[in-house]
């Protein structure tokens, strides 16, 4: 770009995304004339997804706005916790984000999951058929016009992606209530409705079980459960929702 001049300034948090350059305040950054400020804030290397409140010389204004010379463009991250307006609160998670997935649904978080990589075009188009909101730490992915929501997973640590959709979004928690391999919903089970469907072992020392309406699977407290309670007890005691049964 070789146009118009305007001074942008980046919030702390947005850094991330860009050029050690650009990290300034009052960058000097040039326009074309023509684009829009989102889209000259998408050249810095900042996922629209990631942006709250753009101000051209102190006024809120839309991401739109063609900037013109001499304005100051100030560029502020999305406000915590976010609203999604137009649908529930519903997530859909590319193929790195497994982990991050299955715990979401162990907390009764509604988080589809693609396990194959079925490319960005689909997994935009999915994203606005159902209207989820995408996690993905693929900036290119997040940049789709097509999507409905997005949101850029900061981190690429399971517990630190947890605390950081929780505390972004503010979903409410229903533990134990979503399978974690499907992300269907759970209904309790008689050990003579499952019997068939378990070992001698596991028949004789448990006596709570629940299945999953959808695709059959059957949960009960086995050796893993003391870990998963840790983490939803934790995520349970910093942001809110209905504790382990």
């Amino acid at each position: 770009m070789n146009g118009p001049g305007i001074q942008l300034t980046l919030a702390p948090e947005l850094h991330v995304f860009a050029a050690p350059g650009r990290r300034g305040e009052q960058v000097p950054t040039a326009t074309d004339g023509v684009s829009s400020v989102g889209h000259v804030v998408e050249s810095t290397g900042v996922p629209l997804t990631e942006v709250g409140r753009i101000l051209v010389d102190g006024t809120e204004t839309p991401v739109s706005y063609v900037p013109r010379a001499g304005e100051s463009v100030e560029v502020f991250g999305v406000d915590r916790p976010q609203r999604i307006a137009g649908a529930p609160l519903r997530f859909l998670l590319d193929v790195h984000l497994g982990t991050l997935a299955r715990r979401l649904r162990l907390l009764g978080v509604d988080a589809a999951y693609e396990n194959e990589d079925i490319g960005d075009p689909a997994l935009a188009a999915r994203s606005a058929a159902e209207q989820r909101v995408l996690l993905s730490r693929d900036r290119g992915l997040l940049r789709r016009r097509e999507l409905f929501a997005g949101a850029y997973v900061y981190s690429d640590n399971p517990d630190e992606q947890l605390r950081d959709v929780l505390g972004r979004f503010a979903p409410a928690l229903a533990p134990w209530t979503r399978c974690t391999a499907c992300n269907g919903p759970l209904r309790e089970a008689t050990k003579d409705s499952i019997g068939d469907r378990l070992e001698d072992g596991t028949h004789r020392s448990y006596d709570v079980f629940a299945q999953c309406t959808d695709c059959e699977r059957v949960y009960w407290r086995g050796a893993h459960h003391a870990r998963l309670e840790r983490i939803v007890d934790e995520a349970v005691a910093e942001f809110g929702g209905v504790g382990a049964p």
